[in-house]
């Protein structure tokens, strides 16, 4: 089937479902067009309680289907690629956190949101990149384990007079991001702001004019005077800063920053999904009530 085609079939049984169509800024870019709302992770959830829809078509990763089930407990939501997982997200367990909270009594857990739906049951508040920070700061605890990205805990710790005790997890396209990558694209583009997303090295930080999550990038390169950027995060946020500001260059800092998972959804699989109603994810009332209070907790807290 053509393109054309499969957008014009995909667009019918949206109507025909009451469907809402949600991608993060790392799918596919012909998957991002035909998104009725495209953004992060928890940013597209909250949307998805906004909608009247009674389908979510989730254009991501596990976690982000779990989220928006979560928070749209009344909603159908349909991931059009079921084994489509987050590295980081599965390099924490249950097991190890319940021995972890065990070896500090006092320490509170901050779950990043890109974790499963399990382990943010077992937390007591979430964050995301943008408010990760302001969210470790509102703890009473002077103690904070954080899971599961090591990287995201390291950027919070040198921000905060808390003692962090960090999961030792990664995002594996935002950790092979090397300072050496950096330096060879700012030799190259010497005129273009280097802005990094915080799931990235310490030292590859180190070297950022600005630090953002994703739709912070995209906002800080909009209303910068600055004509060029490098961008420090999965290279499919490059499509979402052409649309914002296609007056501006920009350059993906490394070639292999990009996130296989993400990519895995496609305009096929859309079709399949709403065709079928297939690939449903479905949150336990038990985890959901847990995970929803620790989601609830960070959407309480005050950004600056």
């Amino acid at each position: 089937m053509q393109q054309a085609e499969l957008i014009k079939r995909i667009k019918e049984l949206k109507i025909k479902r009451n469907a809402v169509i949600l991608a993060h800024y790392y799918s596919r870019p012909e998957v991002q067009d035909i998104a009725d709302f495209v953004g992060d992770s928890l940013g597209l959830s909250q949307e998805a309680v906004r909608q009247t829809a009674d389908v979510i078509v989730f254009c991501g990763v596990h976690f982000m289907g779990e989220s928006a089930a979560i928070l749209c407990p009344d909603k159908t939501v349909l991931l059009p690629e079921i084994d489509a997982t987050c590295p980081m997200a599965d390099m924490v367990d249950i097991e190890g956190l319940r021995r972890e909270k065990e070896k500090h009594p006092d320490a509170v857990v901050v779950c990043y949101v890109n974790s499963s739906a399990a382990i943010k049951a077992e937390s007591y508040i979430c964050c995301t990149s943008a408010n990760a920070v302001e969210v470790v700061n509102s703890l009473e605890a002077d103690e904070v384990i954080f899971v599961p990205d090591k990287n995201l805990a390291a950027y919070v710790e040198a921000r905060t007079d808390k003692k962090i005790i960090p999961w030792e997890g990664h995002c594996p396209t935002h950790h092979q991001i090397l300072r050496e990558d950096v330096l060879k694209m700012k030799e190259k583009h010497p005129e273009a702001k280097f802005i990094a997303h915080p799931e990235c090295r310490p030292e590859v930080l180190e070297l950022a004019d600005h630090i953002a999550s994703t739709r912070g990038m995209i906002m800080y390169a909009k209303n910068s005077p600055a004509k060029e950027f490098i961008i420090g995060t999965e290279c499919g946020l490059l499509h979402g800063l052409n649309k914002a500001a296609p007056e501006k260059k920009y350059y993906c800092v490394s070639e292999f920053a990009c996130c296989p998972s993400m990519k895995m959804v496609n305009l096929e699989k859309v079709l399949v999904s709403l065709e079928k109603v297939q690939h449903m994810v479905t949150v336990p009332y038990n985890v959901r009530t847990r995970a929803k209070e620790a989601l609830d907790r960070m959407l309480a807290v005050k950004i600056r």
